[in-house]
């Protein structure tokens, strides 16, 4: 029989404590290696659970490789090897210099004991459920980050929603009673240019430059966002699909950037045409790096708290925490406008 006390006052739920006092009986030595444990007929009854709970509880125990079924004969302990009993599946668009600041801050708050995959989708809608599909009862969290302009719910709505953690984009199809952690585009860069609005309107126009040719995805949220922002400010805009090769920076005028390679392209281009940046040039960069604080006498930036997004999306992985959050961003100016 098993030795648990299940709290009726707790927010975590039953099956969830069934799963914890196993683990609990496995580190304490209760439960050896090869020990049977009771049936899911029997645990319901003396536990007074419905059968479903408990065989959701075996069915999370089983995916972390703590027990295993044998036909006809029940569910035995199959390891005690508590501390790497979770594995996370993390499918990402692209590996971006921020990105790899996000992954970084998943890995380092989850802790050494938690094992992990990673992949990318590169924004091909096929590649992305390919990936997921695949991929399906082999992890016991799933952190995805859904970046397209189209609805993927019904992909990934595939993934149990206490295993899922939508993550970067919220999907506005799912209820509150996902967990989601997003990015507030619209309200962001809104609020951003809104706190650099003096410095902006000394200059003639402010341009956003898209990436549309390469596998920076542009949310329609910043389009939205920097379009309202512009017109409630009666600001001469532009909205560039990309900054090819050809293109000729205008003096006075600002850009906002989101590729390093554009922004590196820029004072480049301000270097050779002896023009300064900050003064002759604007520029805001989107989404924040360290060579941001260093190059061209530091770079302003519109950027989402990555560092805090991979902290609070640990805690909500470990802490099974459900609900839809918008993470902190900041704007940072340092001189380039």
């Amino acid at each position: 029989v098993l030795m648990i006390h299940f709290d009726p006052t707790s927010s975590k739920p039953k099956y969830q404590q069934l799963i914890d006092g196993i683990i609990d009986g496995i580190n304490s030595g209760l439960l050896e290696h090869g020990k049977q444990l009771p049936s899911i007929n029997k645990v319901a009854s003396e536990f007074n659970m419905a059968r479903m709970t408990v065989t959701k509880a075996y069915d999370d125990l089983r995916e972390k490789g703590l027990i295993s079924s044998h036909h006809g004969k029940g569910f035995y302990v199959s390891s005690t090897n508590t501390k790497n009993a979770l594995r996370v599946f993390i499918l990402m668009d692209a590996l971006t210099p921020y990105k790899e600041i996000l992954y970084e801050s998943i890995i380092h708050n989850l802790g050494e004991d938690v094992s992990h995959n990673l992949f990318f989708h590169y924004h091909d809608i096929e590649l992305f459920e390919e990936l997921i599909t695949n991929n399906l009862g082999k992890y016991n969290h799933y952190i995805i980050l859904p970046h397209f302009n189209k609805s993927v719910a019904k992909i990934v709505s595939k993934i149990p929603k206490d295993k899922l953690l939508v993550l970067d984009i919220d999907i506005k199809e799912f209820s509150d009673d996902y967990a989601i952690l997003y990015q507030n585009f619209e309200s962001n860069i809104h609020q951003g240019l809104t706190s650099s609005l003096e410095k902006v309107k000394k200059y003639q126009q402010i341009n956003l430059v898209l990436s549309s040719k390469s596998f920076q995805y542009t949310p329609d949220g910043i389009i939205q966002g920097f379009t309202q922002f512009c017109t409630e400010n009666k600001l001469e805009f532009d909205i560039i699909p990309d900054l090819d090769d050809d293109y000729e920076l205008q003096v006075n005028q600002a850009y906002i950037v989101f590729r390093e390679y554009d922004l590196i392209k820029m004072i480049n281009w301000t270097t050779k045409h002896k023009l300064k940046v900050g003064k002759d040039i604007g520029i805001i960069s989107y989404d924040d790096t360290p060579l941001k604080e260093i190059i061209a006498e530091g770079i302003s930036v519109i950027s989402n708290d990555f560092k805090k997004m991979g902290q609070r999306a640990a805690q909500m992985i470990i802490h099974r925490e459900r609900g839809r959050e918008s993470n902190e961003f900041y704007f940072s100016d340092r001189g380039s406008l």
